[in-house]
């Protein structure tokens, strides 16, 4: 983990998973589950590659922005959010995670 000042700036988030790093705001710390939810998103973004992941990201948030016309509610109904929400009070998830698991989440 790399510790920053600012994750991203002027948000409620403290950690973000970003290519083979989990970036966490300065000051802070992960909980075991909000850890567990940025390692699945490490292995979304190890699956898809990070630069088509990152692309998919940013524009099915615009998609579900569009849908839901709420930031937060559009951010919890990506299908990367979904799976990472769905299963990371499971510690043993990631174990049999299957590849492209987040597609069932589209």
């Amino acid at each position: 983990m790399i510790y920053l000042h600012v994750i991203p700036p002027r948000s409620r988030y403290i950690g973000v998973a970003l290519f083979f790093v989990i970036l966490v705001k300065r000051g802070r710390t992960l909980t075991a589950i909000q850890d567990n939810h940025e390692r699945i998103h490490l292995r979304q973004q190890a699956e898809m590659l990070w630069i088509p992941f990152l692309a998919w990201y940013f524009i099915e948030f615009l998609i579900r922005r569009i849908e839901w016309g709420n930031w937060d509610i559009a951010y919890r109904n990506i299908s990367f959010e979904r799976e990472a929400f769905e299963n990371d009070q499971n510690a043993e998830y990631r174990a049999g995670r299957r590849w492209y698991a987040w597609v069932k989440y589209l």
